[in-house]
């Protein structure tokens, strides 16, 4: 077989020479977001303080941040072209498992749409007092982010590690260099 090919440019330096490189900024970016989400959580459920207050690492020094809305929509739109940008560069079974991922981000994505849409024009939707999204009428917001960001993640893991320990098929299909055994 023969690598499938990417396209010219920067998505095919993203999926080709530099995947493995880029695959590591972008887990960066994501590890950085669970972090801020796990110490919002331990900050809730483990030290007790109130929802107001607990705001993640950045949010201490930067309230605003836990309160935008067009921070939250920003990063949720990172993940979702990250997510299909580094897309070309999988094959086989880790392809599968990244598109998964990618599906996930596009539901969490429009969710964050319908909330910057509502606090950017002032009008919560479905009767609610504040924005909310659609999942949320049933889930609260800080269970809800780690819900989704698990859901988003677990897939994307597996893709990388599938992607790492490519079988020989899938290697070779590979346009880039960060298969393993290429």
């Amino acid at each position: 077989m023969t690598a499938i090919p990417v396209r010219a440019g920067l998505i095919g330096t993203l999926n080709g020479r530099g995947h493995q490189a880029a695959l590591n900024v972008f887990l960066f970016i994501v590890l950085a977001h669970w972090a801020e989400h796990i110490v919002q959580a331990i900050q809730i459920w483990v030290m007790g303080w109130p929802l107001p207050q607990a705001r993640g690492v950045l949010g201490l020094w930067f309230p605003w941040l836990v309160t935008s809305e067009a921070l939250h929509y920003g990063y949720a739109l990172v993940m979702l072209v990250g997510l299909a940008a580094l897309r070309q560069g999988f094959t086989g079974r880790s392809r599968v498992w990244w598109n998964i991922s990618l599906g996930i981000q596009i539901w969490h994505h429009i969710e964050h749409l319908l909330l910057l849409i509502q606090a950017a024009s002032g009008t919560p939707f479905f009767g609610r007092a504040v924005p909310t999204s659609v999942v949320q009428l049933l889930v609260p917001r800080v269970e809800l982010h780690l819900f989704y960001n698990s859901l988003v993640f677990a897939p994307m893991v597996v893709a990388m590690v599938l992607h790492r320990r490519s079988r020989p098929d899938e290697r070779a299909q590979a346009a880039c260099s960060c298969a393993h055994g290429r």
